[in-house]
């Protein structure tokens, strides 16, 4: 049997919800997600359960993060499933509003972390993080919670959400947790579920791509262009991968550095068809703890 949960759709609700633990002394965590959850979700919310006395779940595909053209008609949104995954988990709170209740007539303010929006992600989609940061502050705001859970897998929105908390000081701590992996390599994704047979059997190429320039630096390659083309070369030999990008980043600013330093990680993107899917791996000696504590 999993937990009592209850589901709230509107923010009155939720703010009723955080008065009463406030009232309480009790603390707050969130773990913000646009629902189809996946194994990866969950080892978010197993962080979370121990961190917090409330736990809250966020069930809502915004539609501001979405281009003209991609997928926001067609993202899957199985919610009674995903609220059984929920009760499973033992999530207190799962907040499940519409786009009219996060984007009322009338809303005109949108959040813009500017230098770090910019490349990777942000160049191939323009418009993307502004509808993430802007979201991820209303949720914020909503809930009010102590701490918020995301996964590593994003690498470029964790980096910009930080920020955007930082800058606006915003109280609560952002904790990153690693990627949740199929045992091929591929991180879990929800649009995974896009990719046909054959897409599949090539996927894990992503990852492998990346491992490999984290292997060039382990045998003391330090001619970061040439690693970069490798990595290239790789994700593409006998696939069908489409790349964006493919790159050693440093870690904090996502500037290509011109020689090893000692916080840097390996990011890529890259479209099998229709399906575009993104990746990082961090370069040792950064760790996620090190992440966490900046």
């Amino acid at each position: 049997m999993g937990s009592p949960l209850t589901v709230a759709s509107s923010i009155s609700e939720i703010r009723s919800i955080w008065r009463d633990c406030r009232a309480n002394g009790k603390t707050i965590g969130i773990v913000p997600t646009m629902g189809a959850l996946h194994e990866g979700h969950l080892s978010l919310m197993r962080a979370a359960r121990p961190e917090c006395d409330l736990l809250v779940t966020t069930l809502f595909v915004n539609p501001t993060q979405f281009a003209p053209g991609e997928d926001f008609e067609k993202y899957p949104r199985p919610l009674e499933r995903d609220l059984d995954l929920c009760r499973a988990e033992a999530v207190d709170v799962v907040f499940t509003p519409t786009p009219d209740v996060m984007y009322p007539a009338g809303h005109q303010t949108h959040v813009t972390v500017e230098q770090l929006s910019r490349p990777w992600e942000g160049a191939h989609r323009p418009s993307h993080f502004r509808g993430v940061t802007t979201v991820v502050l209303k949720l914020l705001n909503i809930v009010q919670p102590d701490i918020a859970f995301f996964g590593q897998k994003d690498f470029q929105q964790q980096l910009l959400i930080r920020q955007m908390c930082r800058d606006l000081n915003v109280p609560t701590r952002i904790q990153t947790c690693a990627t949740v992996r199929e045992p091929d390599g591929l991180a879990l994704s929800s649009r995974n579920a896009y990719l046909s047979s054959e897409e599949r059997k090539q996927a894990a190429k992503l990852a492998s791509a990346l491992q490999l320039g984290l292997n060039q630096l382990a045998d003391g390659k330090t001619h970061l262009p040439g690693i970069r083309e490798q990595m290239k070369q790789h994700l593409e030999a006998e696939t069908e991968f489409q790349t964006d990008y493919i790159t050693i980043v440093d870690a904090q600013t996502l500037e290509e550095p011109d020689s090893p330093t000692d916080q840097m990680v390996a990011i890529g993107a890259a479209s099998l068809g229709t399906t575009r899917l993104i990746d990082n791996l961090l370069v040792p000696p950064l760790t996620l703890e090190t992440l966490n504590s900046i």
